[in-house]
């Protein structure tokens, strides 16, 4: 089977990222035909893929790679060569494209951050039911006034670094996006067009008289949203699963990864991570682009 690893490193880190190789070069020796990993660098001290065949499995040449790289502060994906270019890309929204929880936010104004924060927590972490955690954090938001939620965006909502790169270079080169949330759709409709998705889907706050209701008004959008998300742009478009590149952070977005070509779990919760065939925790979003093979000089 032909196999790429990409690996990434913070920028100009050429020490760390020639480390990286060596070690990866070593462990994998024996399990390489022809004893050959050929490099293409995708950016200079920052990241680079090896190529290679082998007739290991996936899952087993995935195990050498962890354990080798386990104590270094590198991300990598393990993968085929073929179809590495997605077509689709699914991505969660607070936390992934966003840096902060809207929810968490929003709460900090009715000085209620810290117990909405601790069930967010919960919840992503797959500790609590996640209709029922939001169903309770959302009726701890009534008789807030709508003005607020204008400035919690304008204030508290920061696009994360390398999003819009992520974004406009999947774009560029033809593909659709979809962000799709167990937030909600003022925020998202906000962030989508801010970042050129194609179409965003999340819940919606119920609003009477210029305030919020504290009900979320049905269906609610969680992880089966997500995936059902997936899966019908997938057919839409008439793509197979190596076509879906998807990313997150919580214990709501696995159905969504295992349902990708390439699910990755950003900055993400245990669950999440153990679920996920790549995980970006040292980087920025503009390692999913490393990923699919795209050279830092292609970057729209």
């Amino acid at each position: 089977m032909n196999m790429v690893l990409t690996l990434v490193v913070k920028p100009n880190n050429s020490d760390l990222l020639n480390k990286c190789i060596d070690v990866c070069r070593s462990a994998l020796q024996e399990h390489v035909t022809n004893n050959e990993l050929n490099p293409n660098e995708l950016s200079t001290g920052q990241a680079i893929d090896l190529n290679f065949t082998s007739l290991e499995t996936l899952e087993k040449l995935k195990v050498t790679v962890t354990k080798t790289l386990t104590d270094f502060p590198v991300d990598w994906a393990l993968q085929p060569q073929s179809n590495r270019k997605k077509t689709l890309l699914i991505a969660d929204m607070d936390s992934t494209m966003i840096t902060v929880e809207c929810i968490d936010e929003l709460a900090d104004f009715a000085g209620l951050k810290d117990k909405v924060s601790a069930i967010t927590e919960a919840a992503m972490r797959g500790e609590l039911d996640f209709k029922s955690a939001l169903i309770e954090r959302v009726a701890l938001l009534k008789g807030m006034n709508t003005e607020i939620l204008d400035q919690c965006f304008a204030e508290r909502i920061t696009v994360s670094t390398g999003a819009k790169t992520l974004l406009s270079t999947m774009s560029k080169n033809g593909a659709y996006s979809a962000l799709v949330s167990g937030g909600f759709t003022f925020f998202t409709d906000k962030v989508a067009n801010e970042l050129g998705f194609s179409m965003n889907k999340a819940n919606i706050l119920g609003i009477e008289n210029g305030q919020l209701t504290g009900k979320v008004i049905p269906p609610i959008c969680d992880a089966h949203t997500k995936e059902e998300t997936l899966r019908t742009l997938k057919a839409k478009h008439g793509l197979n699963t190596d076509d879906v590149i998807a990313v997150g952070d919580g214990a709501n977005d696995i159905p969504m990864l295992n349902a990708a070509g390439l699910g990755v779990a950003y900055h993400a919760k245990p669950l999440a991570q153990a679920a996920a065939n790549a995980c970006i925790n040292h980087t920025t979003l503009e390692t999913l682009l490393f990923f699919q093979g795209y050279k830092r000089s292609h970057f729209a």
